[in-house]
């Protein structure tokens, strides 16, 4: 039952992506689906994996790290989504194949040196406040360029794009053509670097439309969420 739940949402959110991606002229391999599992139990990353699905998404280190261990086996990507503490670092290091809020230089050193230590190569998306606020998360625009510089410098990381989610009370599409603007400054100086992480169950067709390549869905895959339980 389950199975057949998670498969018509991936059908139904594949059967989105690939609207969106049509209605302005890009091609449905452009764009990838991170499933945010948060909250989700592992059984239901193992049906994503039998059903395709190669990104997670998590945002909390205990529960992230708990299921990373626990699907070792699969073919996973494992990013890490949410704001992430220094103290954090060592424990988000050690699965996360890609971390997309990193916001500022004290974390970036971090990561690079606990990646260096533990012989592992993490990608890192610059997670950007496109209200200008860095209080829920990311750095300032101003200050993009700066620490992509500090990143593409550092051992242990490679440099992949950048990741915003939509300030509230904004319309996205809005707030989505900010972050295609500054992506593209972005790729200017660092070509390699074109990930752009944006769009959610809500406003995951204006992201595709202003250039993301990964949309992050969490609810419109696998319903509701619920208290995280072993």
């Amino acid at each position: 039952m389950r199975r057949d739940e998670i498969a018509a949402g991936l059908a139904e959110v594949d059967a989105r992506i690939a609207q969106a991606c049509h209605a302005v002229g890009r091609d449905r391999g452009e764009v990838t689906l991170i499933a945010v599992t948060k909250t989700r139990p592992a059984d239901d990353i193992r049906i994503l994996a039998e059903l395709g699905v190669r990104d997670v998404g998590e945002n909390r280190d205990q529960e992230a790290a708990a299921k990373a261990h626990e699907l070792a086996g699969l073919p996973l990507t494992w990013h890490f989504v949410g704001q992430l503490q220094t103290n954090k670092v060592r424990s988000v290091v050690g699965y996360a194949d890609v971390i997309q809020s990193v916001d500022r230089l004290r974390l970036v050193e971090a990561i690079s040196k606990e990646a260096v230590r533990q012989g592992r190569n993490v990608g890192c998306l610059l997670q950007v406040a496109l209200d200008d606020d860095p209080a829920r998360g990311g750095c300032r625009p101003a200050d993009l360029l700066p620490l992509a510089d500090e990143v593409a410098l550092a051992e242990g990381v490679w440099l992949g794009g950048v990741m915003a989610v939509a300030p509230l009370g904004e319309e996205p599409a809005k707030a989505f053509s900010r972050l295609r603007d500054l992506a593209v400054r972005l790729q200017e100086q660092h070509p390699r670097a074109t990930m752009v992480s944006a769009g959610m169950s809500g406003d995951l067709a204006e992201a595709i439309a202003y250039g993301a390549t990964h949309v992050r869905v969490g609810t419109a895959l696998l319903g509701r969420r619920k208290p995280f339980v072993r």
